[in-house]
């Protein structure tokens, strides 16, 4: 497949065949087709970064499918272009990614504004977050207008997606703040919103118990920023609350651009991202490169015998690039 061979105009119209073409391109390891997808993304990018990118959080069974479902729905009644895609580098046959199976799904990937895309299996430079990067600016070159990318609430993944969009938001369960101790702080620093999903029922008091444990909680991290993280609760099985959801997404994106706090926000990301690219293209130069792979044991059993400091056996690679 070229690049030359995906129809840019029609994918530019929202056509799905074409848009579905561009990421199997961009999701290819081959390097012929990493050319290739650089240059459509290239040519595409004056098109894109119209969106509103939500990354969204959670344990499982916190009932993120269920929300993402329902947001979705809600989100296409107000007129708007729906993308799902999912960073998950776990494996799908150990239960990781909701979007292992669409059929969770299945009202929202029956609506024709809708787009749900599974995460690849990764393994190429830049794994799965550089798959889903891209692939977000395919679905903004045509035309979706809110992002959302899924991701499994554990190991580095949130910290990946939270590099990628605009918003973050981790769902909770309305217990009453003793899974509290279960988050990372790190994951709590990184949030705009803590959103208590299941909040119905016999569990509405204690979502209510479980926001003042996390208002509590949220005010004692120092945010530096214009925006205040919110604590909310809400039923996607119920459609609670959705609206006001969206309200506060909405809410910060004002908010952000009044403190021009938008554009760099993804300027500095983008510089991050081309960083950490830059580090994972000269490890695989390392790795590749013949007379380091032939050095490189001799020099770990000097180093592990004592025999050499790491550091000169670093060096000493190094200097052989």
């Amino acid at each position: 497949m070229e690049a030359s061979a995906i129809d840019q105009q029609a994918l530019q119209r929202g056509d799905r065949r074409a848009l579905a073409k561009a990421i199997t391109l961009v999701e290819s390891s081959l390097e012929q087709h990493r050319e290739q997808a650089q240059q459509l993304l290239e040519s595409l990018l004056p098109a894109t970064g119209n969106s509103i990118r939500v990354g969204i959080s959670g344990v499982p069974g916190v009932g993120k499918s269920t929300f993402i479902e329902t947001f979705g729905l809600y989100l296409i009644e107000q007129g708007k272009r729906v993308a799902v895609l999912a960073v998950d580098p776990s494996s799908p046959l150990a239960g990781g990614s909701i979007l292992g199976d669409k059929t969770r799904m299945e009202q929202l990937s029956r609506r024709e504004e809708a787009y749900i895309r599974p995460s690849p299996a990764s393994g190429a430079l830049g794994g799965v977050a550089q798959k889903t990067r891209e692939t977000m600016l395919l679905c903004e070159a045509a035309g979706y207008d809110v992002i959302l990318v899924e991701t499994v609430g554990v190991g580095q993944s949130e910290y990946q997606v939270a590099g990628m969009v605009d918003f973050f938001m981790v769902l909770m369960l309305p217990g009453g703040g003793d899974e509290l101790q279960g988050i990372k702080r790190g994951i709590l620093e990184l949030a705009d919103a803590l959103v208590i999903n299941k909040a119905d029922g016999d569990s509405v008091q204690l979502a209510r118990k479980a926001r003042q444990h996390y208002n509590s909680a949220m005010n004692l991290l120092r945010h530096t920023s214009f925006w205040t993280p919110q604590v909310m609760t809400c039923s996607a099985l119920k459609n609670d609350n959705i609206d006001a959801i969206w309200g506060m997404i909405v809410d910060y994106y004002f908010q952000a651009l009044k403190a021009d706090a938008f554009a760099s926000k993804r300027a500095r990301q983008n510089r991050d991202w081309m960083r950490q690219l830059l580090n994972e293209m000269l490890l695989q130069k390392l790795a590749s490169n013949p007379r380091i792979k032939a050095l490189l044991p001799e020099l770990e059993q000097r180093v592990e015998a004592g025999g050499t400091t790491a550091y000169a056996a670093a060096r000493q690679l190094i200097a052989l690039l």
